[in-house]
């Protein structure tokens, strides 16, 4: 091990266990990002000076939209996994599509998942797709970082071979010390981009131009997974793809021409005044 390597600091990935029970710290950052989510949309649709007039949903509907937006980061999230990452796999061993607890999840595949669910909670409910959306998005990073310090307690998704002071040597990695990229992403895409997106809600009222706040994640998101694919190590079973991109970078930059067009449009409306538009 070289002299300045940082030994990984072992950490039991099950995070409570009584008896046969047992949660683990993966569990666990889904569990507390969304009860997070609740309560922040709910200060969010409570706060009617942010919408610039009464706002467009209501505590129920939150406490509702959050049952399908978990269903959404789920099920897509799963089926992503399968699909972007490891089809051969699946194809070959579809009984284990179902085992999740096994690991494997897609942030893309749950973030088309969540598209999907406020779609048609919206359309049910005749709610502004926008609102939802946007609510939705300010309340997301968090969640996010929690995955990824669950990623870093359990060892996996480590970063590429580095000599800076700072490189940690992951149990399953070999002996070269690597960038704790797992810790970079959580800064990037949940602290850093949760403070953005909070600025522009408290800060900048972004809630009073419908769609902003979404076209706003779209970006940050898409451009801070992107910086962290170049310290992270792509999955063994897929690696580089051309000119050194990653399939993670690959999925990312539509979101970033996406969410321009997105924040384009919505400085272009009017602004919400406090009824669904």
């Amino acid at each position: 091990m070289p002299l300045l390597a940082i030994p990984f600091p072992v950490i039991d990935p099950v995070a409570i266990e009584i008896g046969p029970f047992a949660i683990r710290w993966y569990a666990l950052s889904y569990v507390t990002g969304i009860l997070f989510a609740w309560w922040y949309m709910n200060r969010l649709v409570g706060t009617d000076r942010l919408w610039g007039g009464t706002s467009p949903l209501s505590r129920r509907d939150v406490d509702d939209l959050i049952l399908w937006v978990t269903l959404g980061v789920v099920l897509g999230g799963r089926i992503g996994y399968v699909l972007f990452y490891n089809p051969v796999h699946f194809a070959a061993h579809p009984a284990e599509i179902l085992q999740i607890w096994t690991g494997g999840m897609s942030f893309h595949g749950g973030f088309l998942g969540v598209v999907i669910a406020v779609l048609v909670f919206a359309r049910l409910r005749r709610l502004p797709v926008s609102a939802l959306a946007d609510v939705s998005a300010a309340a997301t990073p968090i969640g996010l970082m929690l995955g990824r310090i669950a990623n870093f307690i359990n060892g996996e998704l480590w970063g590429r071979p580095t000599d800076v002071p700072w490189g940690m040597v992951f149990p399953l990695a070999g002996p070269e010390p690597r960038h704790p990229s797992q810790l970079y992403q959580a800064s990037m895409e949940g602290l850093i981009l949760f403070v953005v997106l909070w600025v522009l809600t408290w800060r900048f009222k972004s809630l009073q131009r419908p769609w902003l706040l979404t076209g706003a994640f779209l970006i940050g998101y898409g451009i801070a997974r992107i910086v962290g694919e170049e310290f992270r190590m792509p999955d063994a079973h897929i690696g580089f793809l051309w000119g050194g991109l990653t399939m993670g970078m690959l999925l990312s930059l539509p979101m970033v021409l996406v969410g321009t067009a997105v924040v384009a449009m919505a400085l272009k409306r009017p602004k919400r005044v406090g009824a669904p538009e």
